[in-house]
């Protein structure tokens, strides 16, 4: 996500699950896989976009069904997201019982798949295996943070989420989608219920109330207007009016009790160094620790804004990509449609640029709508967003959401985040969001027959693809225009500067103001962009870190790919890149094992 992105967070699904949730897929079944019809121009063999033949085994196959089938039944918000239809009426049970539950089965799960030894896997089992081992690991190392009794947007995502999706996709007929929806905004009460019950506020940070409340606010307008208007029929559409008038009432509820006890939020957000670092080498299976992380930062962050401020020179004489930037952001759309307007342009040309280059294999019946975000989703996100069809419908079609303001927001402040989507800048959103960034990206993984790779999600493989999507497309010579450049380098300061900021927050080391003034100053945002954006790393440690570091590491495989290959033409990258994209989304160190496979 350009900053991406991102659809709220489904923490109940009890793993660390990516802002974006919709694109963040964990699992399902493997007897639903089915094959990608390739096409356009080009062709890629099943062995080089998978990573060679894939094999499976009857009790290992098992004992993965029999995980996710547990998993689905935790959160059938999740599950349909992923398209299993069977889940729709269900609600998430987000009682203080259930989510000690499913603590508890973390511990049982992973001693489970440790008793799946090498000898008796396959390659591409241990790959899954560790990819699952990995995913429950970093879910116990945050269990003793117990985030549903800090985090009030857990009693808020899973019925957002769960009703939004059904009507995005589409998947059923119109009256068994409202009836559906109808089941999960009556359940709203009794969530919200366990919410009041469970949260132990003066444990809760403060910016987490914060956000939970304008996100409050915004569901019961959603469940109220816009739920029912998603239906044709009159008699659904009351019905629908009727239970969103009742979740509405709940929303604002909880809104209201956030409200008045925010002063006695007092907690931290900062989960520590040490914990940091662990999430870092056992979760996402990278070599640094926090401090290594952070001066890796700081160095990209210096090395990126020479290139940049020598771009700066060559516009306007300056030699400051910041001030040159500054003034670049004031050439924008002058309204939020002008400017999705100008983002759905933009995705056209990169996909045109990639079907006349071959620089990748795109695939037949794939397409990505550019739209206004979800209402619910502006409080709480003030950039671009993307949603991947669903991994087990036949569906390519993408759903590309730029930054539209929360509603109420005053004229001044809209044509400030309109100055964070300068026409200069969309080309760069548009190709890290759409092509080859995450549409592309998350369509191509539906190919691959596991079914821990077509859903698992690591934002360091995820976003780090999406932001090499537009280090490739530099390469490739797409941003002619050396004012659209800066803006791609800009990017990845904006990266870069993210490092620092999410490891000082979560080490203790930098305070939510000065992490604001630091995002203003170095990652050139807006100030109210600013503010939305440390909002977001303090409610999702590690996250922020993710875009640069690894594509990083997904260029280094790339150049050990290459050198391998012995060729660096355009059909060797495609190659490359159809072959890591189809690993799914899963830690770098894995992904390269899959393609070396």
């Amino acid at each position: 996500m350009q900053a991406r992105r991102v659809m709220a967070m489904d923490h109940v699904a009890a793993c660390r699950l990516p802002l974006r949730l919709p694109t963040l897929r964990l699992g399902r079944p493997g007897e639903v896989a089915f094959a990608l019809v390739l096409g356009e121009a080009h062709s890629c063999s099943s062995a080089n976009c998978l990573g060679g033949p894939f094999m499976a085994s009857a009790s290992f196959s098992a004992l993965v069904k029999s995980y996710l089938d547990e998993r689905y039944e935790e959160s059938p918000t999740w599950a349909s997201i992923l398209g299993l239809t069977e889940y729709d009426e269900r609600s998430t049970d987000l009682s203080a019982e259930a989510f000690r539950r499913r603590d508890a089965r973390v511990l049982e799960w992973t001693r489970r798949f440790r008793s799946a030894v090498d000898a008796e896997l396959a390659p591409n089992e241990r790959i899954d295996r560790d990819v699952v081992l990995a995913s429950l690991r970093g879910r116990e190392l945050l269990q003793p943070r117990e985030e549903w009794r800090r985090q009030p947007s857990v009693y808020l995502n899973p019925s957002l989420q769960g009703v939004f999706t059904l009507f995005l996709h589409r998947l059923r007929p119109e009256r068994e989608l409202a009836d559906a929806a109808r089941a999960r905004l009556e359940a709203v009460p009794e969530q919200i219920g366990h919410g009041k019950a469970n949260l132990d506020l003066p444990n809760a940070p403060r910016v987490y109330i914060d956000r939970a409340i304008g996100q409050a606010k915004a569901a019961a307008r959603y469940a109220r207007d816009l739920v029912p208007a998603e239906v044709k029929d009159a008699s659904l559409r009351e019905r629908l009016a009727g239970a969103g008038a009742v979740a509405g009432a709940a929303y604002e509820d909880f809104a209201a009790f956030l409200e008045g006890n925010k002063e006695r939020a007092t907690g931290d957000y900062a989960i520590g160094a040490d914990l940091y670092t662990a999430l870092l080498k056992d979760s996402e299976l990278l070599p640094y620790d926090a401090r290594e992380l952070r001066e890796r930062g700081e160095e990209q962050y210096e090395l990126l804004s020479a290139e940049a401020n020598r771009i700066a020179e060559d516009i306007d004489g300056s030699g400051d990509w910041v001030k040159t930037c500054a003034t670049l952001n004031r050439v924008h759309a002058p309204t939020p449609e002008a400017m999705r307007a100008e983002y759905e342009a933009w995705t056209e040309k990169a996909r045109t640029f990639l079907r006349e280059t071959g620089l990748v294999t795109l695939p037949a019946g794939e397409r990505c709508s550019v739209e206004p975000s979800p209402l619910f989703q502006r409080p709480i996100l003030a950039v671009a967003s993307y949603n991947a069809p669903p991994a087990f419908s036949d569906s390519r079609h993408g759903h590309f959401f730029v930054p539209y303001p929360p509603d109420g927001t005053p004229p001044e402040e809209v044509q400030k985040r309109l100055e964070g989507n300068s026409s200069a800048g969309i080309p760069t959103t548009a190709v890290h969001e759409a092509y080859p960034g995450h549409h592309w990206h998350l369509v191509m993984a539906k190919a691959n027959p596991s079914p821990i790779r077509r859903t698992h999600w690591t934002s360091y493989f995820g976003e780090g693809w999406a932001l090499y999507a537009e280090r490739v497309m530099r390469e490739q010579g797409f941003f002619t225009d050396p004012r659209q450049l800066i803006f791609q380098y800009e990017a990845t300061l904006f990266r870069a500067a993210r490092i620092v900021v999410d490891v000082g927050l979560h080490s203790g080391e930098m305070t939510f103001e000065q992490a604001v003034d630091f995002m203003t100053e170095k990652g050139n945002l807006t100030p109210p962009n600013a503010r939305a954006e440390v909002g977001r790393y303090c409610s999702w440690p590690t996250q922020a870190s993710s875009y640069l570091t690894g594509m990083l590491e997904i260029v280094d495989i790339r150049t050990r790919w290459l050198a391998r290959k012995g060729s660096s033409d355009r059909a060797a990258l495609r190659e490359f890149h159809d072959a890591i994209t189809s690993t799914g989304s899963i830690p770098t160190t894995l992904a390269e094992r899959a393609i070396a496979a």
